[in-house]
């Protein structure tokens, strides 16, 4: 009795392997080595984080909504 292999698995697999592969391959290894001009500053807070990576795209997405809403608003206001 052999062993049937789906389609679906062996996609499954593949795609998996070469994931698996590249992630090995991008590991940060040389991460530790400092190039010439390097210098780190200081880490930022989570206050700063969440504002950075949460507060600035909210923001964005708020005004850009409302410059997209804004000629409906104004064109129901003269109706």
């Amino acid at each position: 009795m052999g062993f049937v292999v789906n389609r679906n698995a062996l996609r499954a697999g593949a795609v998996s392997a070469v994931v698996t592969l590249m992630s090995l391959i991008s590991t940060p290894a040389f991460a530790n080595i400092r190039d010439d001009g390097d210098e780190p500053g200081a880490g930022i807070g989570i206050g700063e984080t969440l504002g950075v990576f949460v507060g600035i795209p909210i923001l964005a997405f708020v005004i850009i909504a409302g410059l997209v809403m804004l000629p409906d608003i104004i064109n129901k206001k003269k109706n």
